[in-house]
């Protein structure tokens, strides 16, 4: 197992599904480990398409791991992601790797998304991104000083490399996020940092479960059963993929000093190149 000891990430959107698998991951390998997300002070949205984490999600990531704790994060206010950062180093005294997890999803046709819509998803899944690499690279660049490497890692998507009808919102802003990673590569590579994106490809999440997939299951145990089902057929692999599949590739882009730029499909070889 690749070791990571004594250092410190940041995960936002770590409350749950692959945000949580990535926190969990990387205290497995030895980090410690702050998740930011909404649900730490009960301020996550009520009105979107399907529900954001909790408090009680919060509450069960953080008891999971002794060198896990958590804060709570806004990624589309300067000021919370400046806070976030700060939290996490007062409590662990240093920030080697920065987890750009947060995401959210809306889907619909052209002619009726909503303007709203539309800007709150660029605003999570794009100008979070900014904000949270842009508070956090004094703090990544003093620790790839004193450790010869920090790693910034997006969470992107597989609809960042392929569009998907009604899905123009949600695919444009994981194919800017990929072009945020690449251009972010670029800028930081002088000071040791790295940085990379995952593209998930199909995850059993509440994105999936409550909003994407076609059903009229209600019962969560149906609704996974039937996305199971779906997906065996659909991938070459055979199966979905795990939120567990995305913290093993975060653990190997947190470790890997020589690898930057690059969009890592973990997708069961649904969507390849």
């Amino acid at each position: 197992m690749i070791e990571l000891k004594d250092r410190t990430a940041l995960v936002t959107g770590g409350a749950r599904g692959i945000g949580r698998a990535i926190a969990l991951a990387l205290a497995k390998a030895g980090c410690n480990v702050m998740i930011g997300d909404l649900g730490a002070s009960d301020s996550a949205p009520t009105d979107w398409a399907y529900e954001l984490a909790s408090s009680d999600d919060v509450a069960a990531t953080v008891a999971s791991a002794d060198s896990i704790q958590a804060t709570n994060l806004n990624v589309t206010d300067a000021s919370s992601c400046a806070d976030s950062v700060r939290t996490t180093l007062d409590a662990f005294g240093s920030l080697d790797i920065l987890i750009n997890n947060a995401g959210i999803v809306a889907s619909g046709p052209l002619a009726t998304f909503s303007e709203a819509d539309w800007e709150r998803v660029f605003a999570v899944n794009c100008k979070g991104i900014f904000l949270m690499t842009q508070a956090a690279q004094s703090a990544l660049t003093a620790a790839a000083t004193e450790h010869g490497h920090a790693a910034v890692i997006n969470t992107a998507s597989i609809a960042g490399k392929q569009g998907y009808a009604n899905m123009s919102a949600y695919c444009g802003s994981k194919f800017a996020a990929i072009g945020i990673t690449q251009s972010m590569a670029a800028e930081l590579a002088p000071a040791h940092i790295t940085v990379n994106a995952i593209c998930p490809g199909m995850v059993g999440t509440a994105m999936w479960l409550d909003h994407l997939l076609p059903t009229n299951a209600t019962e969560r145990d149906a609704k996974n059963d039937e996305f199971e089902a779906i997906m065996q057929k659909q991938i070459p692999m055979g199966r979905p993929q795990s939120a567990e599949d995305m913290g093993e590739a975060a653990v190997y882009l947190a470790s890997a000093a020589n690898v930057t730029g690059i969009a890592l499909n973990v997708a069961g070889g649904v969507q390849m190149g």
